[in-house]
């Protein structure tokens, strides 16, 4: 039983939540956490050291292409992280998730 994991951050909490909530709203999650973070990366021909927020978002597989085109709709960075995968996942789990979205 296949469920699909997406990973994207927020600058700060309210837009992680607001992000959250219109997943959930719109059926394209069933389920989505957040965690603060501390990203080091490269921007601008500089390093940047920043808190952000972490949103995991998980859904059904076929939903990819739509959880990407809403995520670049409502994301609030220039580029945003998207990044998604497969995983297998107990029965109870997968049927829940289905049966929520």
């Amino acid at each position: 039983m296949e469920v699909l994991v997406l990973i994207t951050t927020e600058s700060n909490k309210k837009n992680a939540l607001r992000a959250a909530k219109l997943l959930i709203q719109n059926k394209l999650a069933a389920c989505v956490s957040i965690k603060q973070i501390f990203s080091i990366y490269e921007w601008d021909d500089d390093i940047a050291e920043t808190k952000e927020f972490e949103i995991t978002i998980k859904s059904k597989p076929e939903f990819k292409d739509s959880l990407v085109d809403f995520l670049h709709k409502i994301s609030t960075y220039d580029v945003p992280q998207i990044i998604y995968k497969k995983f297998n996942s107990d029965i109870k789990y997968h049927d829940w998730l289905n049966k929520t979205i």
